[in-house]
């Protein structure tokens, strides 16, 4: 993206803000325009197959229905592709593997309920868990390098994830664990930190139940030209859209409401060409949070997230709106948000960023304009460069954050405005911009901000009804 002189602009009336200083010039929105036309639209012939002409029958929590779902699906794919319907009724599922030209279709009324039984998700297969590449449980949807794939309609898919569940796991009380319980922090999750930072084969890398490590509700792997549209989804076991190393993705119309331990919403990691739109987020952990791979693993691929447009979504509880990091060791570029709606006594962050020494990478071009937010508990804009200060690894890869640009954004209530948490021995964080914003309510009273910074410009913006000059 070429540097350009920013022009001077005037839109502030949309929320009432005065002001004539620079906004973030057209041609960037412009671009994200030309970005949303790289992506590649899904097409799928008129053939279509009904489950329950595969022998599913509706409502039987003791017949699970995914071995005939997997023949509908496949049968499809083999002959050319089409829809795959899932009508209207309950159906008792395990794990549900997409394949390449198939759409499936949840009509209205519909809802797919996943077992809990975590035998079903054996065997494993190769995903990334919290950014570290590993062989884990199945995904509870699953696609390995396929192409033109959906999952539409106006039905519901439900992770049946609860403290009884999945959640468990996490091995948090407050999420149901009890002592003697299985726990990823006894066993999965530091046994997978350290076989990554020592650089064990990724082949080697293998979860077992006890390792407590929970499947994606959906985790695409190398798959492109995709759609996920209209469908509610609920109640992950853990992150709830995970696509990874994928392009040309289309979220539109979905309803997610996960509130267990690490519900991401919307988690593309290592992924290029997004569009994520008319979505609403009510999450136990970020609403959209991009990712490229964590530490060793996201430097070794290398392969950045880029090119994503966030629009017309709606954030409700989650521990930021749309965010990126933490797990960002391969980089981030052009990020474009625009006309959301915040408003939770429960979402933390408005935009969040963050890393730390760890990860290394580049972030930059971070575009966000038209965001009203009724409340969020701690800032409307968070950079932190030392997040996980206890993270056991090689601490050699500051990050850079740069270009980051934030206008008409008005907050009623937050705790700070811009938090910021810079490194202390060098200037990683450059050219961040907020103009003709408004925060009111802002408890302490203004900006926290520390580290190396240079190019911090706070233009046209008010916090509690004072001008910021900074």
């Amino acid at each position: 993206m070429k540097n350009t002189k920013l022009g001077l602009l005037f839109l502030s009336f949309l929320f009432g803000i005065t002001g004539l200083y620079a906004q973030i010039p057209e041609h960037i929105w412009a671009e994200s325009q030309e970005i949303e036309k790289q992506i590649k639209q899904t097409h799928f012939p008129a053939n279509l197959y009904v489950i329950t002409d595969f022998g599913v029958t509706a409502g039987d929590a003791s017949a699970l229905c995914h071995e005939a779902i997997n023949r509908a699906i496949t049968t499809c794919s083999e002959q050319g592709g089409g829809t795959v319907l899932i009508p209207k009724g309950e159906f008792h599922t395990g794990p549900i593997t997409l394949k390449s030209n198939v759409n499936l279709h949840l009509e209205e009324g519909a809802v797919l309920k996943f077992s809990t039984d975590p035998e079903l998700y054996l065997p494993v297969v190769l995903t990334r868990w919290e950014g570290l590449d590993c062989y884990n449980l199945r995904p509870l949807i699953y696609a390995y390098g396929e192409t033109n794939i959906a999952i539409t309609g106006k039905g519901a898919i439900d992770g049946q994830g609860s403290e009884e569940h999945w959640w468990y796991m996490k091995g948090s009380p407050h999420y149901g664990w009890k002592e003697g319980m299985i726990s990823q922090l006894d066993k999965g999750r530091p046994r997978l930190l350290e076989e990554a930072e020592a650089g064990v084969p990724i082949e080697e890398r293998i979860m077992t139940l006890e390792d407590g490590l929970r499947p994606q509700l959906i985790n695409f792997y190398n798959c492109n030209t995709i759609l996920i549209e209209d469908v509610t989804l609920l109640n992950s076991p853990f992150w709830v859209i995970h696509p990874l190393f994928c392009e040309s993705l289309i979220v539109r119309g979905v309803t997610i409401n996960s509130y267990g331990p690490n519900s991401d919403g919307c988690d593309p990691e290592s992924s290029k060409n997004v569009l994520i739109d008319n979505c609403v987020f009510d999450t136990g952990d970020d609403c959209i949070a991009i990712k490229s791979g964590r530490n060793a693993d996201g430097r070794k691929w290398d392969v950045p997230s880029e090119n994503i447009i966030v629009r017309n979504c709606y954030m409700k509880d989650g521990h930021g709106g749309v965010v990126v990091g933490s797990e960002i060791s391969g980089g981030y570029r052009n990020l474009f948000v625009e006309n959301c709606r915040m408003d939770s006594p429960n979402l933390d962050r408005v935009i969040r960023i963050k890393t730390n020494t760890c990860r290394g990478g580049v972030i930059e071009n971070i575009y966000a304009r038209n965001i009203t937010v009724s409340e969020c508990r701690e800032a409307v804009l968070k950079i932190n460069l030392l997040y996980e200060l206890n993270e056991i690894c090689d601490r050699s890869f500051p990050p850079v954050v740069r270009n980051v640009y934030l206008d008409n954004i008005t907050s009623e209530k937050s705790k700070y405005g811009v938090l910021i948490r810079g490194l202390e021995e060098s200037v990683n964080i450059e050219n961040i911009h907020i103009t003709n914003s408004s925060f009111s309510n802002v408890q302490s009273g203004g900006n926290a901000i520390s580290g190396g910074i240079e190019g911090l410009n706070l233009k046209s913006l008010k916090i509690n009804g004072s001008p910021v000059n900074e």
